[in-house]
């Protein structure tokens, strides 16, 4: 009869090295595909972009798409602290 008990735990050290492994490969995939989402998808859409979809899709007519586009050109150039409150 031959002696074999160190072979359990090498297949149990082959078992934990593998999950070890695909643990690793898995977190780096998933890291990889969240940092190339963030640029993407994680910006959201500026106001100017929904305005021109709308306008694309025949919402809003000329006349307001550019109405609406020069308020909203408008309110970016403001700047809060420029603005002085009135006094009482």
């Amino acid at each position: 009869m031959t002696d074999c008990g160190w072979m359990p735990m090498m297949g149990a050290g082959l078992l934990f090295m593998l999950l070890f492994w695909v643990l690793v490969i898995s977190g780096v995939v998933y890291l990889i595909r969240w940092l190339m989402g963030q640029g993407i998808a994680g910006r959201p859409e500026s106001s100017l972009d929904l305005l021109k979809k709308r306008y694309a899709r025949g919402e809003i007519n000329k006349q307001e798409f550019e109405e609406m586009k020069r308020v909203l050109q408008a309110s970016v150039h403001f700047s809060p602290a420029a603005y002085q409150e009135p006094d009482p």
